[in-house]
């Protein structure tokens, strides 16, 4: 028997920590919080294509690079069962855990890492006490190995309580890409949540402080974008080339001359960009990767319409042709005040806790707001929740940490708070 997951916080949120997987090849990670989930007893478990279907997943990785991630977690020890169920990058996991007449409660944890390289400093907690990334190039750079440790934690202890109800527990992939948000939301369990808890840490609140229910998170779409021209040669015939760098650099500066709108935030970026092959070559090739957010869904599909006809626009200009791909998209949702209240009065009684903020702007994106839109439009309450926590460096850095008392103030919080719904017994 497995020493209780609320004795080894610390323990099991490092050893996700080591080994981080980006989105859709989640495969160890997927494979640990199974063997976790099989050591508490729930009374469903779906893993992939068993919990969501593959097609309804958005940003999906080409199919080399997805086993090559399987192969990976092969070596290192996974399930080979478990990898055969997740063959094509079908990754994640729902647990559920069944308690009779009562509320049906959704929590969602996200799993999956990001493409950064952490630190090496020796005064980088990780790296001076043994869990680092022990992944090239790959780090938990979010948090997310927290979040998988609160999911487990928290159905540990709903299922020695004595809950009335169904607790369901989404550990989602690819929300770096805003992939999973969509296929965990479309599938047969979110059809009867009446309440829904989503969680992050940090996000700039210290250790000790709690916001009940974010407001504002933003819109946003993921854009891969390919312009296709002509080569030649750029000393002797430079005219029957059709440049599609040129191409790529009309498009990124007039993209930031798109006009802002009145109802509301807008943002634009495009972040990575390749194109052309030699200094002597007209570029036949160039590709960048964008994204478009608003404050609400229809802002950024303003922006996004806006982006589109930049893009098509720099092409015809340059004698191009361009190909617009939108990975990925996630709306609006924002959290319900009546259920932000229950983690807000849930909190005033944790220890640990300093100060609760009834609500926050978000200022970013994020894809649990598909399953928080999904329970809303049901006639559900949700709330995306944030436990604070001291990181030394921002979000999405080499040497982003989380202090790790905010664990076992993170699973006091999320338990009470799914035990004190109305129509549960607490």
């Amino acid at each position: 028997m497995a020493e209780p997951i609320r004795d080894r916080l610390a323990d099991v949120r490092r050893e996700f920590h080591r080994y981080p997987e980006p989105a859709w090849r989640e495969f160890y990670t997927t494979h640990r919080l199974v063997e976790e989930i099989r050591e508490v007893g729930v009374d469903d478990l779906a893993v992939g294509t068993e919990a969501y279907d593959s097609d309804d997943r958005m940003a999906v990785p080409d199919a080399e690079d997805i086993e090559e991630w399987s192969e990976r977690a092969r070596e290192r020890g996974a399930d080979p069962d478990l990898l055969d169920s997740m063959a094509g990058g079908n990754t994640g996991v729902v647990a559920v855990l069944d308690r009779g007449a009562g509320p049906t409660v959704g929590l969602r944890v996200d799993i999956d890492g990001l493409f950064i390289e952490e630190s090496t400093d020796g005064d980088h907690v990780p790296a001076a006490d043994g869990f680092r990334s022990e992944g090239d190039g790959t780090m938990h750079a979010c948090g997310h190995d927290s979040h998988m440790t609160w999911g487990l934690a928290a159905l540990e202890a709903i299922a020695e309580s004595d809950f009335e109800g169904t607790l369901v527990v989404f550990f989602q992939p690819a929300e770096e890409v805003s992939g999973g948000g969509h296929p965990m939301a479309e599938s047969r369990f979110a059809d009867d949540l009446d309440y829904l808890f989503a969680v992050h840490v940090g996000l700039d609140h210290p250790t000790g402080e709690v916001v009940a229910g974010i407001e504002r998170p933003l819109a946003m779409c993921h854009v891969d974008v390919t312009f296709e021209g002509t080569s030649s040669h750029a000393g002797k015939a430079p005219q029957d080339g059709d440049n599609a760098m040129q191409a790529l650099g009309t498009a990124i500066q007039n993209a930031y001359a798109i006009p802002r709108h009145e109802d509301g935030m807008t943002r634009v970026n495009l972040g990575w960009a390749e194109a052309g092959t030699s200094s002597n070559v007209i570029a036949d090739f160039a590709h960048v990767e964008a994204e478009a957010r608003g404050e609400t869904t229809e802002l950024m599909e303003y922006m996004q319409s806006r982006l589109n006809r930049t893009l098509e626009t720099a092409a015809e200009m340059h004698g191009c042709d361009v190909d617009i791909d939108v990975r990925s998209k996630s709306p609006r949702a924002d959290s319900d005040p009546e259920l932000a209240d229950v983690v807000a009065n849930v909190a005033r009684d944790v220890d640990g806790v300093e100060s609760v903020l009834p609500a926050a702007d978000f200022g970013a994106s994020e894809d649990a707001t598909f399953l928080m839109r999904r329970v809303q439009e049901n006639g559900g309450l949700a709330t995306y929740l944030i436990v604070g926590t001291d990181h030394p460096t921002s979000h999405h850095t080499p040497t982003f940490d989380v202090d790790e008392r905010s664990l076992e103030i993170g699973v006091d919080v999320l338990v009470e708070s799914i035990r004190s719904v109305p129509g549960t017994e607490a």
